[in-house]
């Protein structure tokens, strides 16, 4: 790293923290201001945020890890949730926006009702506020850790490359990472959500133009030879977008994702829906619905998830992708374990002084987003679901605001010490998406079925983590079907065993209240058979309806994310006739789509105007 590029990365931060700065002011009036401010967000911005945030320091890592072992196709593990994502696009993001809360965890109060929802409101604040989130800003920090590795080999802090602290041993890079996330932790305390979204906003920017510099750069250095020399030197098998399917007999793969037929099955037809993952949760969830709940009105809420998911999946992948297809031709011989290093090693081989600090910048700005969301997030449940809802409801607003700072302080420094004992997160998707297997069918029927109550919900929650334990701590010998199988075909035994169930949890407990399931549709609005009864007691509320135009409109979304992510692959990779045959499909797709919404569709989808929406919160606040 020369001069120049230790200028850029400071200018990184000098920006960084003047966003922070501008926005103190605001983010201090009071919590709604600190984690939604104040409902009043553009569609664009709360999308871009969502990318960004999505865009840690882990990912391109990631995908640079599940290429070398499976080719392009191997990005099917994350790329199925697409479906998912078109779903809360059409059928969830007006009734988040609708529901008034401030966090996903808080609708669980306003859904169902007594102790078993108080104790749902409250567990799950814990577990996702602060267990779960601790674990997944560490390993996004593990994952800066072995970027500053791999960029300053053999670093050291003040002449030192360890420290001791309380007995325990900390490398150089490390303490640097730890340092970051506290700097992350002070500008997110003092911005709220408006600072972290407009630095997610122009963090965004410098991330994509980085990598995308980094691609065309890494492509055409000389031990690589463009496309061409690609496509000479790897497996065509490794260029494949689709998985190798087999039927009858496990798939044996040559480069390429291989599944077998129900392996597939797994992916496309029950993972999306059925499992819950942070940042594809079934009918959204965390910093996604609280995104949808900060936007404006209902249409910017819509707008900002479709946004995002036609981003996350089109955009952000291909120049990921054309860099860990370089680092297979620069460094063959890494380790398994070590695949995921290859892309901070095409950096520090092709960049030239300047481009190398942009992109470490680039990096940075990736970790830092993450990093600010998931502490401004988790602080929210922390704070409104716990704090405020059980220890102290009666403290003022600049009370909360102080304590939410303290909280974002804290957090931090929690996930520096499970930074610190993380070793690999090679497994942690497939576990965690085992542990919630059956979830996801809740978090979805919950809004269109009213007999679903808090103790389905318990039941769906605690169920999977059950079974994933069991499969662990069963003897050897011990075999019960399907609930020992690696993932993902393990799935299909814990979502079935789950659904039954909260099934019958469900029917064995009693409804919700009349009073809680009356104020909760004529305060959100849901449509569909599921409310019926409800519907009933109430002739003068106007709900969703338009449900077989939605399907429709899932449809082309779903078509319209996998036509322009595999056309702008077969573009880049050398198939222009295909690729540009793909992208025509696309825009007939997205064009049908932007009439629907933006002509005449729209006063279906959106069942009332703006203004109306505006009356019912006011009246409802009242």
């Amino acid at each position: 790293m020369t001069t120049l590029d230790w200028l850029l990365v400071a200018g990184y931060f000098v920006i960084s923290f003047g966003i922070a700065l501008y926005f103190y002011r605001r983010a201090s009036k009071d919590t709604s201001e600190f984690f939604l401010s104040g409902r009043q967000m553009p569609w664009w911005l709360a999308g871009t945020s969502m990318v960004a945030t999505t865009f840690a320091a882990d990912t391109p890592l990631l995908v640079t890890e599940i290429v070398a072992s499976d080719g392009i196709a191997g990005n099917w593990i994350w790329w199925n949730f697409a479906f998912g994502g078109m779903l809360t696009v059409f059928f969830f993001a007006r009734l988040w926006r609708r529901s008034g809360v401030l966090t996903d965890v808080e609708l669980v109060e306003l859904r169902y009702d007594g102790p078993a929802a108080a104790w749902l409101r409250g567990i799950k604040a814990i577990y996702f506020g602060l267990l779960l989130n601790i674990v997944i800003i560490g390993w996004v920090s593990l994952a800066m850790e072995t970027i500053i590795d791999t960029l300053f080999p053999g670093l050291t802090l003040f002449g030192q490359t360890e420290f001791a602290v309380l007995g325990a041993t900390y490398s150089a890079s490390l303490v640097v990472t730890g340092l970051l996330v506290l700097v992350v932790a002070v500008y997110s305390l003092l911005s709220g959500l408006w600072g972290v979204m407009v630095t997610d906003f122009f963090q965004f920017f410098i991330a994509m133009g980085g990598t995308i510099a980094l691609a065309v750069l890494a492509l055409n250095a000389p031990e690589v030879g463009g496309l061409s020399g690609l496509h000479e030197q790897l497996d065509d098998s490794t260029f494949k977008m689709l998985p190798t399917v087999t039927f009858g007999k496990a798939a044996e793969g040559a480069g390429a994702l291989a599944l077998s037929g129900l392996a597939f099955v797994a992916y496309i037809g029950v993972q999306w829906w059925g499992s819950w993952y942070p940042g594809s949760e079934p009918g959204g969830g965390g910093y996604i619905a609280q995104r949808m709940m900060s936007a404006k009105d209902e249409k910017n809420s819509l707008f900002a998830t479709l946004w995002y998911t036609v981003a996350h999946y089109c955009l952000r992948p291909w120049p990921w992708i054309i860099v860990a297809l370089v680092a297979l031709v620069m460094f063959p011989e890494l380790p398994e374990g070590e695949k995921r290093a290859g892309f901070v090693m095409v950096m520090r081989e092709v960049l030239p002084p300047g481009l190398l600090g942009l992109l470490f910048a680039a990096f940075l700005a990736a970790f830092m987003s993450t990093v600010s969301t998931q502490l401004n997030w988790g602080v929210s449940y922390l704070m409104n679901d716990f704090w405020s809802r059980f220890v102290q409801p009666e403290a003022k607003e600049r009370r909360q605001v102080f304590l939410s700072r303290v909280f974002t302080f804290a957090l931090g420094f929690l996930s520096l010490l499970v930074t610190a004992n993380l070793d690999t997160i090679e497994q942690a998707w497939g576990l965690i998406l085992s542990a919630s297997a059956g979830l996801g069918l809740v978090l979805i029927l919950r809004w269109y079925w009213w007999r679903v109550n808090a103790w389905s919900e318990i039941a769906a929650t605690v169920t999977p983590i059950a079974l994933v334990a069991v499969a662990l701590l069963l003897p050897e010998g011990v075999q019960v079907p399907g609930l020992q199988a690696d993932f993902p075909l393990n799935l299909y035994a814990v979502v079935a065993f789950t659904t039954l169930v909260w099934l019958a949890v469900t029917y064995a407990t009693r409804p919700t209240t009349q009073d809680t399931l009356d104020h909760f549709y004529r305060k959100v609005r849901p449509g569909g058979p599921g409310w019926k009864p409800v519907a009933r007691r109430h002739p003068g509320v106007e709900p969703d309806a338009g449900f077989a135009r939605l399907w429709l409109d899932w449809l082309l979304g779903v078509a319209f994310v996998y036509l322009t992510l595999f056309g702008v692959g077969k573009l880049l990779l050398g198939s222009a006739l295909l690729g540009a045959g793909l992208l025509a499909g696309a825009l007939g797709a997205a064009a049908f789509l932007w009439r629907d919404l933006s002509g005449t569709g729209a006063g279906t989808i959106f069942a009332a105007d703006d203004r109306k929406t505006l009356a019912r919160e006011q009246a409802d606040g009242a």
